[in-house]
């Protein structure tokens, strides 16, 4: 099995905290986006990785610290890592034929922007997956039409006409991805655009209209990290579940003097907590000092520096420093508001 990632966007929607990290590299919960899905998918996968493939953009901002933490990454679930690069924004489609020389074989395709809690049951029967959650806007999303065995007929982009209330969310299985890849070249020879960009979805229905059987998986949480506002709820959610799996959440050098921890929250190495109260569901990065504060329903990465402030749903990059009245606050890294 291999995990193709298509993560060469930049995160315009989580500005000013995509300014200078990619967005799939953002700690929510204390670990990267893109890690969290990852490893996410390779436990639920339940059998080997042989390689997980990386489309990354521009050199100058997925730069060398980015490709070295996303092949320790690979390399930690016993998987070969390979970088690939897409030097233009030409749709999901154009991103993952970035890709091809990885295009074989069974494979899972999942886009870095959000994290799920699923059992990925693959049906033996399908030539495909695609990951699907029920929404109640579904308006808002693309959506799959099924038919009366329920497989995939029809891929619908944000109808106002009601289809189906299952939403694609961006994570799919191929039996051989090398199907996907032909009809995806065909997308690519023939300029087969939407949105003046080639997506996968043209070499989905290409593979539909030659009889390939798609299936749906459900996904019991989708989290999306879309924004600065998702992106906290996001984080919130996961809390309460790593909270419930046991998982070690605070870490063993964390500084406590006068301060109370409302769980669940995450709290990196050498953190400093001083007349503050912290949680619940709130991430601290390392090296991050919080005094005279409370801070709730937060995310503050590390190296930070948060004095007298009152924080409920704010979101607050790497080497800031922070010492006001401000509640719903974003700052992004190096940010001195002091």
């Amino acid at each position: 099995m291999k995990i193709i990632v298509p993560m060469a966007g930049r995160g315009s929607r989580l500005r000013p905290h995509s300014l200078t990290v990619p967005k799939p590299l953002i700690p929510v919960a204390g670990e990267p986006i893109v890690h969290r899905l990852v490893k996410d998918i390779a436990k639920v996968l339940n059998q080997p990785i042989e390689e997980i493939a990386f489309v990354l953009g521009d050199p100058a901002f997925f730069g060398d610290d980015v490709v070295e933490s996303l092949e320790n990454l690979a390399k930690s679930l016993g998987a070969k890592p390979t970088i690939y690069r897409q030097d233009q924004p030409l749709g999901t489609g154009h991103a993952i034929m970035c890709a091809k020389d990885s295009l074989s074989g069974p494979a899972v395709i999942a886009y870095a922007d959000t994290l799920i809690r699923a059992d990925f049951n693959l049906d033996e029967e399908a030539d495909s997956v695609i990951w699907v959650k029920q929404v109640d806007n579904p308006e808002a999303y693309g959506v799959v039409k099924l038919n009366a065995n329920n497989e995939i007929v029809e891929l619908v982009e944000k109808s106002k006409f009601f289809v189906s209330d299952l939403a694609v969310i961006g994570i799919y299985y191929f039996k051989d991805v090398s199907v996907l890849k032909d009809e995806l070249q065909h997308v690519l020879d023939n300029n087969i655009v939407n949105g003046g960009e080639y997506q996968i979805n043209d070499g989905i229905k290409g593979m539909m209209a030659k009889g390939k059987v798609f299936k749906t998986g459900k996904v019991d949480e989708w989290m999306d990290c879309g924004n600065k506002t998702v992106t906290v709820e996001t984080n919130a959610r996961m809390l309460e579940f790593l909270f419930e799996d046991n998982e070690k959440l605070i870490a063993d050098s964390v500084e406590i003097t006068n301060s109370k921890i409302i769980q669940p929250c995450f709290i990196g190495e050498n953190v400093l907590l001083k007349d503050a109260t912290i949680g619940p569901h709130v991430s601290i990065g390392n090296n991050t000092t919080v005094e005279a504060s409370t801070v709730k329903n937060s995310l503050i990465q590390s190296h930070s520096s948060i004095k007298n402030a009152n924080l409920d749903e704010a979101m607050i990059g790497n080497h800031v420093k922070f010492n006001g009245n401000f509640t719903k606050v974003s700052l992004g890294d190096y940010t001195n508001l002091d």
